[in-house]
């Protein structure tokens, strides 16, 4: 068998055929480009082409094959409708994030008021929103130098730890008690001397001393008419209002603070420890920021400024009474039970007060009242109080500009730094049934000088209505008690302590020797013992004759 070589025509003009064999007339011709991508041998579907060209585009300028294109009608073969409009290509940037962003936003209010699964995103979005608000406060005090307070008590390795009580579970309580009773009233009262509205920053008035007055903070278990009461009652909680506001106010607390409380039979006595800082108000203890250190040599260290404003107070609320005798002055119907016959004691009201706490406990408060008010044809009961300002670089406004024509900024300035006193004041207040509070602000003459202070203004709240301003929860308040109450009287007979950790946001329940303060009594006695002894004289020495013969 012979091979016969094919004929090789070639195309001198270009690249291709010369001419169409007689078997390929009839078959159009399909060009292509060279970066086309050839899969099929033959394509039916026409869909090689458009998946590429919708994407890159036709780059060979001729198009697709249309010879294998079906029309209806032959006169259609020579008709294309072209699009001569500008491709919209995506835009990348800023505005597609926007758009994407506000699309999102859509999306999340229709979801939200389609009421679709609204609770657990409004769940999921407070949770981030917390969990950014906790990133952003370590960012910001990461670089802050952290001060450790001490605790107002050294806690012994022998005691017991009975019970943990976190103050963001007490934040959640509620609790509605009855209305109260009046038990009885003892004490005096002065009238509020009104000349004192009239002082301004502008007329600001020195604040007396009163250093020979005397003030009596007694504790509950001291109290003689609380042990006349506790003979008649049942299952009764003791308390004085200090202690029912600390332990009330207890989630905004910041600095340590502790309460011994003893179990005898049915009875529970809140009682404060001999020689504690319980009684000493606090200052700028909830600022969270430029926070005051624990420095005892300080002047603006934390043990100076609380006795600085426990004094301020003492004497502005002696310094706003009416100085004229017996006509100035409300008495009720029990004298004061503290007094003695030949001492100078600062005029207050004592009002006992019960509330049913429940079908088997009640309490029973010591509440103080400090001033009386003439209005119309009554007699309106107020409690005196007073703010104090040390240093206006420290707590970040100057009461001598801003309290003239912006005291609603002080008042806002206070609500951050001393959250945790305005409420104490507040829940006191409450407590004793006053129909007024009487607010004073008092300034420090230079603010390197703690001993001079002048007044600066005055100001009448309303309890409730400053309750509702400060956003103290009524309800709250009774409801940390209750179970505070509820936990002691579960407790067997003995004495226990209720600490508040100087750092952390919880509180500890001690069991402690029945003795277990009683060792800073015999101190104090021994103290008084050694400051009343006469000294000691000395004995002539008698000479020795044999000595001297010798």
């Amino acid at each position: 068998m012979v091979f016969k070589i094919p004929d090789v025509i070639d195309n001198e003009d270009g690249w291709g055929p010369c001419s169409v064999p007689e078997q390929y007339k009839d078959i159009p011709y399909a060009p292509f480009s060279k970066s086309d991508k050839l899969g099929r041998a033959s394509d039916w579907m026409n869909s090689g082409y458009s998946k590429y060209n919708s994407r890159f585009g036709d780059r060979s300028g001729v198009g697709a094959s249309s010879g294998f294109n079906f029309f209806a009608n032959d006169e259609e073969d020579t008709f294309h409708l072209v699009d001569s409009k500008n491709i919209v290509r995506p835009r990348f940037g800023n505005r597609r994030y926007q758009q994407n962003r506000n699309n999102r936003r859509q999306q999340e209010t229709l979801g939200r008021d389609s009421g679709a699964g609204a609770e657990r995103e409004r769940q999921r979005r407070e949770r981030q929103q917390a969990k950014k608000n906790q990133w952003n406060l370590w960012h910001s005090n990461r670089n802050q130098d952290r001060v450790v307070y001490s605790s107002s008590v050294d806690i012994r390795p022998e005691w017991s730890v009975l019970e943990q009580i976190q103050f963001p579970a007490l934040s959640k309580l509620s609790y509605e008690v009855g209305p109260c009773e009046d038990i009885t009233t003892c004490g005096s009262v002065q009238f509020y001397n009104k000349t004192l509205d009239r002082i301004g920053a502008k007329q600001e008035v020195s604040l007396k001393k009163f250093d020979q007055r005397a003030f009596h903070q007694v504790t509950t278990s001291d109290d003689p008419v609380i042990q006349r009461l506790a003979d008649t009652e049942d299952s009764v909680v003791f308390a004085t209002d200090a202690i029912l506001s600390t332990l009330m106010c207890a989630p905004r607390s910041v600095y340590s603070w502790d309460i011994v409380i003893q179990r005898v039979g049915n009875k529970l006595y809140l009682d404060k420890r001999d020689r504690s800082n319980f009684d000493l108000l606090t200052v700028h203890e909830t600022a969270k920021e430029d926070p005051i250190p624990d420095d005892k040599d300080n002047i603006n260290g934390v043990p100076h400024l609380s006795q600085e404003a426990t004094v301020i107070n003492q004497n502005f609320s002696q310094q706003v009474l009416q100085e004229g005798g017996s006509a100035s002055t409300f008495e009720f119907s029990e004298g004061n039970p503290f007094a003695s016959k030949d001492e100078d004691v600062a005029p207050v009201a004592y009002r006992y007060r019960k509330w049913k706490l429940d079908e088997k406990v009640t309490l029973v408060a010591r509440c103080e009242l400090h001033a009386a008010l003439q209005y119309k044809d009554s007699h309106l009961l107020c409690t005196v109080k007073a703010l104090n300002e040390f240093d206006p670089k420290i707590t970040g406004i100057d009461w001598r500009q801003k309290l003239e024509n912006q005291r609603g900024a002080v008042i806002a300035t206070e609500l951050k730094n001393n959250n945790n006193k305005l409420a104490k004041w507040t829940v006191q207040a409450l407590l004793a049934g006053a129909d007024q509070m009487k607010l004073g602000y008092v300034t420090r003459v230079h603010p390197r000088d703690n001993y001079n202070h002048v007044i600066l203004g005055t100001q009448f709240y309303k309890p409730k209505d400053f309750a509702m301003q400060i956003n103290l929860n009524v309800n709250n308040m009774w409801g940390i008690l209750k179970t505070i109450v509820d936990i002691c009287m579960k407790l067997d007979d003995g004495k226990y302590l209720l600490v508040k950790d100087p750092n952390k946001q919880i509180l500890r329940l001690y069991e402690v020797p029945t003795d277990a303060f009683d060792e800073d009594e015999f101190e104090e006695e021994a103290m008084a013992e050694e400051e009343e002894a006469p000294p000691e004289e000395e004995q002539p020495v008698e000479k020795d004759e044999d000595a001297d013969e010798v």
